[in-house]
């Protein structure tokens, strides 16, 4: 571990390699275990299915007129007149070929309109089914898209304390859920394929956006609006687990972090609120009480870090802190100039905040 602390890579390559093989990393621990989903394919949530039902609607009517334009271009083709040395420069115009073709475009024009309209018909009735979702008794979640993170506020709900959390959602199946939309700076625009459709994030204006999860997994989630720099990179979880995990989990979560016996850690805590990282997260419980970056009070419940970027490992978290901008160039969570052993203790104290 002290190798890996103290190795400072001296070139602009290492430097372009570091990022794309801690990415692949990443992405191989994700998929030795279950691999989130992102695919509007494969509906999780009742929504879903009614953007998935109109989807291969619209596949449908645009592959059939797709078929019968390349059709009438063949037809053309062959039964286009060839012409030699003998051919008269301006032909004599078929009247009865004109009136046939003239019948022929204005057939095809009506039905084209009569498609058109059917998908905008279809489209209507698609949009006022999504928004006839039965919300009674729901799970209510602030989400504030951040660049590049997202700040998940859990208001206090059937007796049970409130909690701020980032970059993974934890959802009841089968319990609509209600997330009211933020942008703390620019416009985001949250998109879990497999539960719903986009939805935007306007700094100053207040949206809502309402899905089920009928069916218990791990969703991928992803900024669909351009943000910046980062805008590729800042992803979520959605996480649908039964209602008895779901109040786990929340329970969990309501509380302070649990002190840890290992000097080791004990130090890393001594450290990081010293450091400027108190400054800028919150670690309940602690004299740790920033607001800038995600709250950490529970981190290492989380499967990922950087916005869904990296697996949550102690080897990941400890590349993260000391050079933010060399795994995820733009992030603005600055390099914490820590001593080699300083890091490696608060490495091992955050991962005690289970």
């Amino acid at each position: 571990m002290s190798d890996v602390v103290r190795h400072r890579p001296e070139t602009g390559h290492v430097h372009m390699r570091l990022p794309i093989a801690a990415l692949l990393a990443a992405w191989a621990a994700l998929d030795a275990g279950a691999a989130p989903q992102q695919s509007a394919l494969e509906p999780a949530g009742i929504q879903a299915e009614r953007i998935l039902d109109l989807w291969n609607l619209t596949l449908i009517v645009c592959g059939a007129v797709f078929a019968a334009v390349l059709l009438a271009m063949f037809i053309a083709l062959l039964r286009a007149q060839r012409s030699d040395a003998a051919t008269a420069p301006e032909p004599m115009p078929d009247d009865r070929a004109e009136r046939r073709t003239r019948r022929g475009v204005i057939a095809a024009s009506s039905v084209s309109v009569a498609l058109l309209v059917g998908l905008v018909v279809a489209d209507v009735l698609t949009d006022r089914a999504l928004s006839k979702l039965p919300v009674a008794n729901p799970v209510r979640i602030e989400l504030t898209g951040q660049q590049w993170w997202w700040q998940a506020v859990y208001p206090s709900d059937s007796g049970q304390p409130g909690f701020t959390t980032a970059n993974e959602l934890h959802v009841p199946a089968g319990r609509p859920v209600v997330v009211a939309l933020k942008a703390g700076d620019v416009i985001h625009t949250f998109w879990v394929p497999n539960l719903h459709g986009k939805k935007d994030m306007l700094p100053g204006i207040a949206s809502t956006i309402e899905f089920r999860a009928d069916k218990p997994g791990v969703y991928r989630g992803q900024c669909a609006e351009y943000c910046g720099a980062e805008h590729a990179l800042m992803a979520m979880l959605v996480v649908a687990e039964s209602p008895a995990q779901y109040g786990a989990w929340r329970e969990h979560q309501a509380g302070a972090a649990v002190s840890s016996a290992d000097a080791l850690a004990q130090r890393g805590r001594q450290v990081f609120e010293r450091s400027t990282c108190a400054g800028c997260h919150t670690v309940r419980g602690t004299a740790a009480q920033g607001t800038l970056g995600p709250d950490l009070t529970h981190l290492m419940s989380r499967q990922t870090i950087a916005a869904g970027m990296f697996a949550n490992t102690q080897a990941n978290l400890l590349h993260w802190i000391r050079d933010p901008n060399a795994l995820k160039p733009g992030t603005t969570m600055p390099a914490v100039p820590l001593t080699a052993d300083d890091l490696r203790a608060v490495v091992a104290w955050l991962g005690t905040l289970q």
